[in-house]
Parts: structure tokens; sequence; C-alpha cells
């Protein structure tokens, strides 16, 4: 006798929203680690990021004249006022000792300026102001600045330089920066040594008060590693004093002649 085969029907799945549950808690996580992920935006970047692209859209348009064909170039016709002024009437050279002396008010008054902006860190010891006639020396600590062993600023050191540029803007004083470090060794990928991780840091104070408005032409970064101490680095608190960057404004505007 034929045997008969019964179909046995399939029991419904009622477990399969969790599928659908399980995507949805996915992307909802993904959601808030790039949401996490844009608002952790490390504040030295964006700033060079931002300048940069400024820089781009702010940019003046150019665009080519076309000639045409057969005509004649335009003569310029020079005004009285853009002919060579006469030797006669050209002005005449300063006192170069009333020049220097004007010059040496205004680094009196740099000075001065600076004191205010830093009066409460100057006040703390963690600010150094030396003066005299031919330079201004401010000290700054590393930690001011940057993270350990690090040459990309932190937040804090924007507000620094910024109040640095403030007083440095409108004037043509030459800026020269010197990057110090303790004797303790590094060798990282990025700095073999402290002569790299010094010239970075003071690198990197030079573009930020370029980013500020000071002229590239004023300005120069020195690095020179562990081997101008002005403290013993067998102890923590003098390796602290070394691991400095040091700011020295010129009385004068060359920077190739501002030397010390």
């Amino acid at each position: 006798m034929r045997r008969r085969r019964e179909s046995q029907e399939e029991p419904h799945n009622r477990e399969r929203w969790l599928i659908s549950y399980a995507d949805f808690i996915t992307l909802l996580f993904a959601f808030f680690v790039v949401m996490y992920s844009v608002s952790s935006v490390n504040e030295g970047k964006y700033k060079v990021l931002s300048e940069t692209l400024s820089g781009v859209f702010n940019a003046p348009q150019r665009s080519v004249q076309p000639v045409e064909v057969g005509s004649e170039p335009v003569r310029s016709i020079s005004s009285p006022s853009e002919d060579v002024i006469p030797p006669a009437v050209a002005e005449a050279p300063r006192n170069p000792e009333m020049d220097a002396e004007e010059r040496t008010e205004a680094l009196r008054t740099m000075a001065d300026q600076l004191t205010m902006e830093f009066d409460e860190l100057i006040n703390q010891g963690v600010i150094t102001l030396e003066t005299n006639d031919q330079w201004l020396e401010l000290n700054l600590p590393d930690s001011l600045l940057f993270g350990s062993g690090d040459a990309e600023p932190h937040y804090d050191a924007f507000e620094v330089v910024d109040k640095i540029a403030k007083v440095l803007k409108g004037r043509d004083n030459a800026v020269k920066v010197e990057g110090f470090t303790d004797n303790q060794a590094i060798k990282t990928q990025r700095f073999p040594s402290n002569w790299e991780l010094s010239a970075a840091r003071a690198s990197a104070v030079v573009r930020m008060l370029i980013m500020d408005g000071i002229e590239p032409e004023r300005l120069a970064a020195v690095g020179y590693g562990e081997y101008q101490p002005v403290a013993r680095n067998d102890t923590g608190e003098g390796r602290k004093r070394n691991r400095r960057v040091v700011l020295l404004i010129s009385r004068d505007a060359s920077i190739r002649g501002a030397m010390r």
C-alpha cells in the first residue's frame, strides 16, 4: 500500500525582529562614534587648516585678458607723480643716533606691554621677562605651549602667542624664537633627538606668529637641543627650567643682523 507523506508546516519564527533591532543598535552606535570623533577636533590642526582654507578662498581672482588680433598695444602714459624723484628732493637720511634712541624707547614700551599682558604669570614665576637696550628676552616654559615630548601646540599655547603677536604687530623689530630641551634622550620616528624636538617647537611658535599676522621676514627659528642649559639637569626642577622656548625681540629690524 502506498504510503502517504505528511507535510509538516514549518513553525513561524517569532524572533526575526531581533535582527532588525540589532542592525538599528549597530547603526546608532556608529552614529555616536562619528559624532564623538567630530567633536574631538585638535585645535592646533584645525587652526592651521582653517588658515589654509581661508587663504585659498580669499585669494584675489586672477584672469587672463584676451589680446585682440590686429589691435595696437595700449601705451601707458606716466603721470608726473610716477616720475623718478631727483636726488635733490629725496628725503634726507635720519640721524642714526636719534633713530637708535627711538628704537630703544620703543623696545621699553614693548616690554611694558608684555608685562601687562603676562602680569599674573610673571608674578607667579611661570614666565620671565628680561630687558636691556638691545633685546627683550621672553622665557616661556615648554609646558605652557606643548605636551611632553611633542611639538604640536595645545590649547593654551594659542592664547599665549596671540598676546605676544598683539604687542609685535605694527612694528618692524626682528624676533628670534629659540627652542631648548633637557638632557633626557628622545628617539621617536618624528624626533630622532633633542635637536629636532627643540627646532620643531621653535618653528611651531614661528608659524603661530605668522598666522596671527606677524611678517615672516621678521622671524627666525633656532633649535639648541639640550646644549644651552640654564640649570642643572640632575634634578627634576632643573630639567623643568631647561625645557623652554625663548623669544628674543631685537631693537633692530634686520633679522640677519640680530645676532646674540
